[in-house]
C-alpha cells in the first residue's frame, strides 16, 4: 500500500457528503448534515431484515442499490424501477422488535407491513424493514475505538466513513489502463470525501481530523482501515456485479493492519462536535497517526 501521507498544513476541504437512509440503498448527496451520536442523521437509520430479523445487504442481493432515496423535512420517499414510491414518516414507526446486523442484536422498530411488502416485492424474497431504536446504544469495537465509547446505527461498524477524492482518483487511473470503466465513489458508500489530499490513501495515516461547522469545530477520529467486501463490484446505475475494482485493488490496497483484506477509506468516530452541521465545501485540519 502507498506511504504517502497528507500534510498537515494541507489545505483540506469537504468536497461531499452522502447519508445512506436504507442500509446497503443507494445514498444521497446532500450539501449539509447534521451530525448526531451515530454519524449524520439519518444515515443507516433503517435497514432490511429476512424472516429471523438478520440484515441483508447488496452482498446476497445486489438490487438493493437500486432503491434510491430521497429526504425531505417529514419522511423519506424511497423509488425503484417498477415500483410506487414508499413514503416512511420520520416520526412514525411501528411495533418494537430485535435486529441482528453483524454480531449485534440490537432494539428496533418494525416499519409495518406495507413497507414489508413493497421490499419483499422489489427484491423477490420475504424480508422486513427496521428502524434503529435511538434509545439504545451500539458501540464500535472498543479494540479500535480506545477510550471512547463511540456509537452507531446500522452502519457496519463505525459512525462515518471517510475517504478523499486522490484515492477515486488513483483508483480510476489503473482500471482505465487495465481496460475498465472509472467507477464514481457512490461504489464505496462514504460519509465524508475529502479533497485536498495530495497523495492517494493519506487519509490512511490521519489520526483526528478537525473540521470547521457553522456551529464550532467538529473532532472525529480515524481508527480503522475499511475493508471491502464484494459491493464496490455492484454497478449502482444497472445492479450488475462484476469483479473488476476487487481485481485492481488487489494490485496494491492489502492492508496488513486487517489481515491483509483490501483497504479503501477509513471507518471514524466522533470525537466531539455533535448536534453541529457539517456543510460540503468546510474546511477541515488533519493531524497524523505516525
Amino acid at each position: 500500500m502507498s506511504t504517502a501521507a497528507p500534510s498537515v498544513t494541507d489545505e483540506l476541504l469537504i468536497s461531499s457528503l452522502l447519508v445512506h437512509p436504507v442500509k446497503s440503498c443507494a445514498g444521497i448527496a446532500v450539501d449539509e448534515a447534521l451530525l448526531v451520536e451515530t454519524g449524520l442523521e439519518h444515515d443507516r437509520a433503517w435497514m432490511v431484515v429476512d424472516s429471523e430479523g438478520e440484515f441483508v445487504s447488496q452482498r446476497e442481493l445486489p438490487r438493493m442499490v437500486l432503491v434510491r432515496p430521497t429526504l425531505r423535512a417529514s419522511d423519506v420517499v424511497l423509488r425503484a424501477p417498477g415500483m410506487l414510491a414508499l413514503h416512511l414518516l420520520l416520526d412514525t414507526v411501528e411495533a418494537p422488535c430485535r435486529v441482528r446486523v453483524w454480531g449485534d442484536s440490537v432494539a428496533a422498530y418494525d416499519m409495518g407491513d406495507l413497507a414489508a411488502q413493497w421490499f419483499s416485492d422489489f427484491l423477490g424474497q420475504r424480508v422486513r424493514l427496521a428502524r434503529f431504536d435511538p434509545a439504545t446504544r451500539r458501540l464500535s469495537d472498543p479494540q479500535w475505538t480506545g477510550p471512547f465509547e463511540a456509537e452507531t446505527a446500522f452502519a457496519d461498524g463505525f459512525a462515518l466513513l471517510v475517504t478523499s477524492t486522490a484515492s477515486l482518483a488513483k483508483l480510476n487511473r489503473r482500471l482505465l489502463a487495465a481496460g475498465h470503466d472509472a467507477v464514481s465513489m457512490q461504489r464505496f458508500r462514504p460519509n465524508i470525501v475529502l479533497d485536498g489530499i495530495q497523495d492517494a490513501h493519506g487519509e490512511d495515516f490521519i489520526d483526528e481530523l478537525s473540521i470547521d461547522s457553522p456551529d464550532g469545530p467538529v473532532l472525529i477520529k480515524l481508527v480503522k482501515p475499511c475493508g471491502r467486501c464484494s459491493i464496490p463490484d455492484v454497478d449502482p446505475a444497472t445492479a450488475t456485479q462484476g469483479h473488476a475494482v476487487t481485481d485492481i485493488l488487489a494490485g496494491y490496497r492489502a492492508e496488513p493492519r486487517i489481515d491483509g483484506a483490501l483497504a479503501f477509506g477509513m471507518n471514524a468516530i466522533i470525537v466531539s462536535g455533535t448536534l453541529h452541521r457539517l456543510r460540503v465545501g468546510a474546511r477541515a485540519t488533519a493531524t497524523l497517526n505516525f
